[in-house]
């Protein structure tokens, strides 16, 4: 049986008085989010999270709670949700502390719930932009990197029951900010240039 992961008791109040954009960043493997993410953090300042990143740091940490998270992992258990959220909230009164302008929170929310959980505790979110890619080019994409990532999990079976898996979690989440009148879908098919001013049409707005 992998271990319960104590929850830490953090205050959000500077997070809460600095009052800065949030935006969530939707898209499948090789949709290309990265890039544009880089480009954006660039150009607007702001702090780019990827709640995979900051799991694969806490593990890498040594820490009691990154030990407990690498025997969940272990047991191929999901890690919960809260957790998570804690490592988000963690990493964003950090940047907050530096002055930061906002934040790019990359590769969330996976499902619904999880979302409603960052917004009730942390503070709702200004957009979700959604980078949409066809499947197949998906397929091409990941397999083109994977002849220089050496990842073993990049053969076209495999990237395949990744990505409907994605597909799966991610329409809901899509659904659900449509209704909010959040999302904005960017058609992420196109050169990289392209897709960025796209990107730029929308963040102008909040970013005045």
């Amino acid at each position: 049986m992998a271990p319960t992961v104590e929850r830490k008791q953090i205050d959000i109040t500077p997070l809460k008085k600095a009052n800065v954009p949030i935006i969530f960043i939707v898209g499948g493997p090789g949709s290309g989010k990265g890039t544009q993410c880089e480009r954006i953090v660039k150009k607007y300042g702001l702090s780019h999270l990827s709640s995979g990143d900051l799991l694969r740091d806490e593990v890498k940490s040594g820490s009691a709670r990154g030990g407990q998270l690498t025997k969940i992992m272990e047991a191929g258990e999901l890690v919960p949700l809260e957790v998570v959220l804690d490592l988000i909230k963690e990493a964003m009164l950090k940047e907050v502390a530096k002055g930061s302008k906002g934040f790019l929170i990359d590769g969330y929310p996976r499902e619904v719930k999880q979302g409603d959980q960052f917004e009730a505790e942390i503070m709702p979110s200004r957009l979700v932009l959604y980078f949409e890619v066809a499947e197949e080019t998906l397929v091409k994409r990941c397999l083109k990197r994977a002849e220089t990532s050496g990842r073993v999990d990049d053969n076209a079976e495999t990237i395949k029951k990744r990505l409907k898996t994605f597909m799966q979690s991610t329409t809901p989440v899509v659904d659900h900010y449509a209704k909010k009148g959040k999302l904005v879908k960017i058609d992420a098919e196109g050169g990289v240039d392209e897709i960025f001013g796209v990107v730029q049409q929308h963040l102008d707005k909040i970013f005045k």
